[in-house]
């Protein structure tokens, strides 16, 4: 089966600053958009050795509209299966922001902490143009607000102000602290 692998676009591509379009109609075309965003999610994921890919937004392969893929078990590489929601949005917040690590598949080899949100509740589409609810907490909370944040034009370094407070990939998968004098 010979697929043609959309590629993930990187900051700083000026689409990754648009907001994405609501999908009015879940056909066919959106179902295939899904999958190539699983392809493209997973080709990435293969060329890295330390790194796995735990959702992407449609935006990410330049396609703008709100739709996003979140890996089934983000704990798990071998697990290769995904789950669509389209139209995504939170619609509830709780508790106390807490700053963890976050990277992104459109922002190469940096990583940094964002506050977020430890419990959300999200309204979105499954694939049959249901409604679905979900209640979200912990991880899989951060990476909703993540990638609905893309659907908005906003990319996770958006939140961080010191260039000091950014992480470098290492080739050996740690995290290199910058130097002061680095730009």
């Amino acid at each position: 089966m010979n697929k043609t692998i959309k590629p993930i676009i990187t900051a700083p591509h000026p689409s990754l600053r648009k907001k994405s379009r609501q999908i009015s109609q879940v056909n066919s075309s959106i179902k295939k958009l899904a999958e190539a965003m699983k392809t493209a999610t997973l080709a990435w994921e293969d060329s890295r050795e330390h790194e796995i890919g735990v959702a992407l937004a449609a935006v990410q392969i330049n396609e703008l509209c709100r739709l996003i893929i979140v890996r089934n078990n983000y704990e798990d590489k071998s697990d290769r299966r995904f789950n669509v929601y389209i139209n995504p949005e939170i619609i509830k917040s709780e508790g106390k922001t807490t700053l963890e690590m976050e990277g992104c598949l459109s922002v190469k080899n940096l990583y940094g902490k964002v506050a977020r949100y430890p419990r959300i509740k999200v309204k979105a589409l499954d694939l049959r143009g249901r409604s679905i609810f979900l209640n979200l907490e912990g991880f899989l909370a951060r990476i909703f607000q993540h990638e609905i944040d893309h659907t908005n034009g906003i990319i996770f370094t958006d939140y961080i102000n010191n260039p000091d407070e950014l992480y470098q990939l290492g080739s050996d998968g740690r995290l290199i602290i910058p130097e002061k004098n680095h730009e």
